[in-house]
């Protein structure tokens, strides 16, 4: 079989998957930041007055024709321009940011440490960054539902791991991270409440809501899954391996499909004789990973607004919506899926949906642009490192 990291990378795939990325994330940030939008101002110091031209009784602050020039107006206009142009670029403004910079590699070192727990320091730190600035790349070309795990496991397999315990390996971060999900979920809504997670006007039985539920449903049915593949039924991945290269397209592969299973058995074997300090350090690590992305995004809010610590820990809370969405975005990287979510879920703490367009387009060029950057410049490296 054609190990599929040649297929992924391929030429056309590569700048496919880049450009669908760049353009919905831009078209998004570039909708956000280049529409126009009026704010009502105290004491006549406004350019614009409303006039209500569609004669519905409401003020529509994006829509130019509703208000018109006017001195000592109650309506002032914003553009992307104004928003820059109205912030304060102290050493504050800096700091937050830098720090944002210093959380998104946080997440890179915390994702490299975990991975050196996990091969027992077989990989160098090296290596360990290659692999996971490679993982990054593939994630950031792979649609949010599929994820760079996909192709993990042969990034890890080039370099030198056995493809059954580089199987292993993957299922145990993908139970990591979705057992992250099922402990903080909980201690979300008992610490933030349903009102101040979701947008204003979303209850129950709108599709946003469902979506949600759902996506949680999904992450612990697979956390279980994972669980018990790992722990008490290793057996499941060869079943499920089996299945697999049942398929019309890949039956002639069937056999490579068995000796996977086994070696995917023979590391789960292994991995469950591990000690609970093993464990512990592992599920640290992701936590580790998980809170420096999470921290990212208040870093960024912090640089603009002002956010006392309990709302520092319902923007911790609102990510956790945030991120499922992605995580079930059909676009690269969660493209556009990102930036709207963003928009909607941080709205409380500003009526500015510019300055929420500013903030995205921020967020998006520290923590998902630079890895298409650095991956598409380590990747030819990579290729060459680890030729066999």
């Amino acid at each position: 079989m054609n190990n599929p990291i040649s297929k992924l990378f391929s030429g056309w795939r590569l700048f496919a998957a880049m450009a669908i990325g760049l353009l919905i994330s831009g078209w998004m940030i570039y909708r956000s930041v280049s529409e126009t939008q009026f704010i009502k101002v105290k004491d006549g110091a406004g350019t614009h007055e409303w006039v209500d031209s569609n004669n519905d009784g409401k003020v529509d602050f994006h829509d130019p024709e509703e208000f018109k020039k006017s001195q000592n107006g109650s309506y002032s206009e914003q553009t992307f321009g104004t928003v820059l142009g109205d912030v304060d670029w102290n050493w504050g403004v800096v700091a937050w940011l830098l720090g944002a910079v210093v959380f998104t590699a946080g997440r890179d070192f915390f994702y490299m440490l975990r991975i050196r727990i996990l091969t027992k320091n077989k990989l160098s730190w090296k290596a360990a960054f290659y692999v996971i600035m490679i993982w990054e790349f593939a994630s950031a070309l792979s649609p949010g539902v599929v994820g760079g795990a996909a192709v993990a496991m042969f990034i890890l397999n080039r370099e030198t791991i056995p493809f059954g315990k580089a199987t292993a390996i993957i299922i145990i971060t993908a139970f990591m991270d979705n057992l992250f999900f099922v402990i903080m979920i909980p201690l979300v809504f008992l610490f933030v409440g349903h009102s101040d997670l979701f947008p204003q006007g979303v209850d129950g039985s709108l599709p946003l809501m469902w979506w949600f539920w759902i996506g949680c449903g999904i992450i612990f049915s697979v956390c279980l899954l994972l669980y018990l593949t790992l722990f008490w039924y290793p057996k499941l991945a060869t079943r499920f391996l089996l299945a697999i290269f049942s398929l019309p397209l890949i039956r002639r592969w069937k056999f490579i499909g068995k000796e996977w299973g086994k070696d995917i058995e023979t590391a789960a074997k292994e991995f469950k004789k591990e000690p609970r300090s093993f464990w512990l350090k592992v599920f640290l690590s992701t936590f580790g990973s998980w809170m420096s992305r999470y921290l990212v995004i208040n870093a960024v809010l912090n640089a603009f607004l002002y956010l006392g610590f309990i709302d520092n820990i319902k923007v911790l809370g609102q990510q956790l919506v945030l991120w499922l969405f992605m995580l079930v975005s059909p676009t690269p990287g969660g493209s556009g899926v990102a930036e709207f979510a963003f928009g909607e879920l941080l709205s409380t703490f500003t009526t500015s949906t510019l300055l929420l367009g500013v903030l995205a387009l921020i967020w998006r060029l520290i923590s998902y642009f630079p890895y298409l950057v650095l991956g598409s410049i380590l990747l030819p490296a990579w290729i060459r490192r680890t030729k066999r």
